[in-house]
């Protein structure tokens, strides 16, 4: 019997998937922002470019499923995504201790689901440089806060360039502790 099959006009998106029915698809990185046609069978998707077949997947029937080839994303993705572990240790160390701390502490448990974080606060270092990196770093650390959003927003609020807020506290402990404006030697305070 013949295929039943749906014919769908489809953008690539800048991400080098198409999408249908909730689902993306990758496509060469080379088509993006073209429209091509997808045509998609009970058990397969083909995309196709004027006539000419560009992209073969299996149909995923799931809502938000994700097929990608790594082929199709261009160099700079394909080399970012055969980065390891060590290699993100590597670069965390040349940008410093706190860094590489850091990313240390964020390998302490489940290291391929933490990867893509560990690659993104070692990829801050190329928009904000290696010292602000290692002070938003250092900061997160101190606040035990080890996340890739900390490390950003730290960067982003300009945080890593303020003093840090715990010698702060500690000029003012002897107010507090003993010797401060208001201590009293409780002997001279309760008669005996």
């Amino acid at each position: 019997p013949p295929e039943q099959a749906v014919w769908a006009k489809v953008k690539v998106h800048g991400d080098g998937h198409v999408q249908f029915e909730h689902c993306r698809y990758s496509v060469p990185y080379t088509l993006i922002r073209e429209t091509l046609w997808l045509k998609a069978s009970d058990t397969m998707v083909r995309i196709y470019q004027k006539h000419e077949l560009k992209a073969t997947h299996a149909r995923m029937h799931h809502q938000g499923g994700r097929a990608t080839v790594p082929e199709h994303q261009p160099p700079a993705a394909q080399a970012y995504n055969m980065q390891d572990p060590q290699y993100c240790l590597a670069q965390a160390q040349r940008i410093g201790e706190s860094c590489h701390v850091f990313i240390k502490r964020l390998f302490a448990s489940r290291v391929l689901d933490n990867l893509r974080a560990a690659q993104g606060v070692v990829g801050l270092a190329k928009r904000y440089g290696a010292k602000r990196v290692e002070a938003a770093c250092l900061r997160a650390l101190t606040f035990d806060n080890v996340r890739y959003s900390a490390v950003k927003q730290i960067l982003e609020k300009g945080l890593d360039q303020q003093p840090d807020e715990s010698s702060t506290f500690d000029t003012l402990s002897d107010a507090y502790t003993g010797g401060g404006r208001f201590h009293r030697d409780p002997n001279k305070l309760l008669p005996h």
